[in-house]
């Protein structure tokens, strides 16, 4: 138990020197450790286990009382010294990972932890059944599956407008309120399969899905085998499954600047940004992030559409536009004083960045093709699918 009194001096020491790793060793004692908020989560082994689990685990445990605290921060660690315990007395045994979702978890382990005692403390079947993500006997007046499929585009372009990165990485996320143990199966327009199939053809589009990883419930042996994508869902909100494609995505907004300095007193920038997408698709909420320099001052701004508003502790002008739809081709000028003379940023101008977030389309044409829901009780369900496409690591160098 004295060992993890090595584990603070060990990171302070590897931090001085610049040799910070997230796996310490001290002895015979190795420290596998994640960083959140003011807290460190420690594992320590004497064997070469499986580090991607013991992460796995960590990362896990934060999401689990996060659930039950809503803030994982020392505070909440030192007021529910108790529900901490119980917690991760469920949630390892004898250095093995055993129950670690939060919604069965909450069904014996309550906030309040007197109510244990009441000599109710059964554990419920759930956590001894194959299915342990979800519970028997859920009644829904209404049964219904909300389906979103969101795309994160990450993109980089370098000062010579060429592309230097393009990827999607896409979730497909799960809204469940169905009755009893529903059996679900899900249809994508997945190449492999179509292939598979023989639907491959100049008619059906497909998607080559790279990277896909999926919930604990989905049968991993069916996938493999013939691309079937079905699983016992757990009830209310999960992400069922990940994918990345790193194919060239043609520049959902595209930016343009031109910066012009007068005798050293004030600098000019323009900025056109135009929207690469189709016409009758808009993105919403759109904030495109132009660096200034640090001693740029008295700014006056003219957009053609939306505000502009200078950020000078981030040295940024934050241009929004509400929604800017396809096709279009919009402006924005800033006028900056430059006080200083001799102050000379053109090494490093940090790249202009991009958000957005474009409702019912999904750049990479990824389709729910169908959703079967199968219950022995014979119940019709409805599936609603919902497509949305945003912006993730997005940014564009200037000249």
């Amino acid at each position: 138990m004295s060992e993890i009194e090595h584990f603070m001096p060990l990171l302070m020491q590897r931090e001085e020197e610049g040799a910070l790793a997230p796996l310490l060793s001290h002895g015979r004692v190795h420290f596998l450790w994640i960083k959140h908020s003011n807290l460190y989560l420690v594992a320590t082994t004497l064997k070469n286990a499986n580090a991607s689990l013991v992460y796995s685990f960590l990362y896990k445990t934060v999401e689990v009382f996060s659930e039950y605290f809503k803030e994982l921060e020392e505070e909440s660690i030192r007021d529910n010294f108790v529900i901490v315990y119980e917690l991760l007395d469920e949630l390892m045994d004898f250095g093995f990972p055993q129950t670690t979702d939060s919604k069965i978890l909450q069904e014996y382990i309550t906030q309040q932890g007197n109510k244990l005692e009441t000599g109710k403390s059964r554990v419920p079947p759930t956590v001894t059944n194959a299915v342990s993500w979800r519970s028997e006997g859920i009644k829904y007046k209404k049964n219904e599956v909300f389906i979103d499929v969101i795309e994160s585009v990450n993109l980089l372009v370098n000062a010579n407008g060429s592309v230097l990165l393009s990827e999607i990485v896409g979730t497909i996320k799960l809204k469940v309120f169905l009755s009893g143990m529903p059996e679900l199966r899900l249809g994508l327009n997945d190449r492999v399969l179509f292939e598979l199939t023989g639907l491959s053809g100049s008619k059906n589009k497909s998607v080559e899905l790279e990277d896909v990883k999926f919930h604990q419930c989905v049968r991993l042996s069916r996938f493999d085998n013939d691309r079937t994508i079905s699983f016992i869902p757990p009830d209310g909100d999960f992400e069922l499954m990940s994918y990345r494609l790193s194919t060239q995505v043609k520049p959902l907004i595209w930016i343009e600047s031109v910066i012009e300095k007068f005798s050293h007193s004030r600098v000019e920038i323009m900025v056109k940004a135009k929207g690469q997408f189709k016409k009758q698709s808009v993105a919403n909420g759109v904030e495109i992030s132009v660096p200034v320099p640090s001693d740029a001052d008295s700014p006056r701004f003219k957009t053609s559409v939306g505000s502009a508003k200078y950020v000078p502790e981030k040295n940024i002008v934050i241009w929004s536009i509400k929604s800017f739809p396809g096709g279009k081709e919009y402006l924005m000028r800033a006028h900056f004083g430059l006080p200083s003379v001799e102050k000379e940023e053109e090494e490093g101008r940090p790249p202009i960045g991009v958000k957005f977030e474009i409702p019912y389309f999904t750049v990479s044409g990824i389709q729910v093709r169908y959703m079967k829901i199968i219950e022995k009780s014979g119940y019709q369900a409805l599936p609603w699918v919902r497509y949305i496409t945003q912006s993730g690591d997005y940014q564009l160098r200037t000249s």
